[in-house]
């Protein structure tokens, strides 16, 4: 599965919507998604399953990558 993680770079800093990034990750859970990103230091904001027609829009992304 393909996950959607909304993160800020820094999680000592309080969020701020306009410094929001996003990754892809592929996981099977939720958990192993946090699990893989717990040695970087991200506020992570939100984590979204992505599949099907949302699936095949994000990969038009420019910055569609799966990473990790």
């Amino acid at each position: 599965m393909i996950f959607k993680v909304f993160y800020q770079e820094n999680k000592e800093q309080v969020p701020v919507r306009e410094e929001t990034k996003a990754i892809y990750i592929e996981a099977e859970t939720e958990r192993e998604v946090r699990q893989k990103l717990a040695v970087k230091n991200l506020n992570i904001e939100f984590i979204q399953e992505v599949k099907g027609a949302h699936l095949e829009y994000e990969k038009n992304n420019e910055n569609y990558k799966v990473g990790l």
